[in-house]
């Protein structure tokens, strides 16, 4: 696939982002792309809004297996490019349109010239949230052609064009949604005396929050909670009788999310003793930890050194990803793409580098046929 299709696609696929579980149009773009392309060795199956293609071997072994993420993200682009999404309040702004594009050059080429094992591709809905890896996992699909070792890209905006990154061992973070409803009672500012404060309590709970990462998390161990939203009350003269905070929990190992979790019930079991009120918690998405494969990382650096791309190690992030559920079951690794866009990831100006996408294509395919 030379450039000029690249783009297009990539294009095409930037204009009409979907959240989770709603990519229909996206899903259909995908089938369209795949219907067309011979289909000797190639065999699909949809699964929710996701897409399983399964590219049988000439000379089978093992199953080797590659995930590209689906969705985008409930923002308004403002990048002001000819080719905007076209779906307002919605952008892929995490580079999902890059990983797609990516993953279908990939197709074409193998559909072409299938490698020597099998190969599958998990076209995967809902990685942004609610998280589409662990259902995904379960599918009756998944147990049909479930790979030997599977691997995924990450775009990279800090990172020049013709350079990738991985690391042996911990890539990402677990991460957890935080939300917590507090309701107590309300009433006149002049009389706080009959009321129960919830701005007052909520306030109190991110201040003891932080107190848990300085003071109840192993030092050797990393944790951040991050409260990044707090609404509350009606108006300035009536004090609140409920308020919300809603937030992110990630840490650098699964045991820690737990007793970070632990800490946080004991602080609001507390807070409700003391405020006399009623606190909730909804932990909404969790994503489990990016654990990359050390052999399979090194046999990937000797890809990039034979390809002439420029390999660096990567260090840890609290980056959440959901693609670490499948590397919990099955051996494999994510690598970061590097695609030099001044904005960052998850901003309205996210705009990566498409020369990136011949480098991004070439490395993946070389990975189907070598891993």
């Amino acid at each position: 696939m030379n450039t000029e299709q690249l783009t297009k696609i990539r294009r095409d696929l930037h204009q009409i982002p979907e959240l989770g579980f709603k990519e229909v149009k996206t899903q259909k773009y995908l089938l369209d792309f795949i219907q067309q392309l011979p289909q000797e060795y190639v065999t699909f199956e949809t699964w929710k809004t996701g897409v399983f293609v399964h590219v049988a071997g000439q000379n089978p072994k093992k199953t080797v297996g590659y995930r590209a993420d689906m969705d985008g993200l409930p923002l308004t682009e403002t990048t002001g490019l000819p080719f905007s999404s076209t779906h307002e309040g919605q952008m892929h702004a995490c580079g999902h349109d890059f990983h797609m594009t990516i993953a279908l050059a990939a197709l074409e080429a193998l559909a072409h010239q299938p490698a020597d094992n099998h190969v599958v591709f998990l076209f995967q809905p809902a990685e942004e949230g609610p998280g589409g890896a662990e259902p995904m996992l379960a599918s009756d699909v998944m147990k049909n052609w479930k790979p030997d070792v599977v691997f995924a890209l990450h775009v990279a905006p800090d990172l020049p064009v013709g350079t990738v990154s991985s690391r042996p061992g911990l890539l990402f973070a677990n991460t957890s949604e935080l939300f917590i409803d507090l309701v107590g009672k309300g009433g006149h500012a002049a009389y706080p005396h009959h009321t129960k404060d919830m701005v007052v309590a909520a306030s109190s709970l991110v201040t003891q929050f932080q107190q848990i990462v300085a003071r109840r998390v192993d030092p050797l161990d990393s944790a951040v909670i991050t409260i990044g939203k707090i609404t509350g009350g009606t108006v300035q003269n009536i004090i609140a009788e409920q308020a919300r905070l809603e937030g992110t929990i990630r840490t650098m190992s699964p045991q820690a999310m737990i007793e970070v979790k632990k800490e946080i019930e004991k602080v609001v079991r507390g807070m409700e003793i003391s405020n006399d009120c009623k606190v909730s918690i909804d932990y909404g998405s969790n994503y489990y930890q990016v654990e990359n494969d050390e052999n399979l990382v090194r046999h990937f650096s000797q890809i990039t050194e034979k390809l002439n791309i420029d390999y660096r190690e990567a260090n840890p992030a609290m980056t959440g990803e959901d693609f670490g559920y499948m590397l919990k079951e099955i051996p494999g690794f994510m690598f970061w793409l590097g695609v030099n866009s001044k904005a960052g990831l998850h901003q309205s100006q996210l705009s990566p580098d498409e020369e990136a996408l011949d480098v991004g294509s070439k490395l993946v395919i070389q990975g189907l046929k070598d891993l």
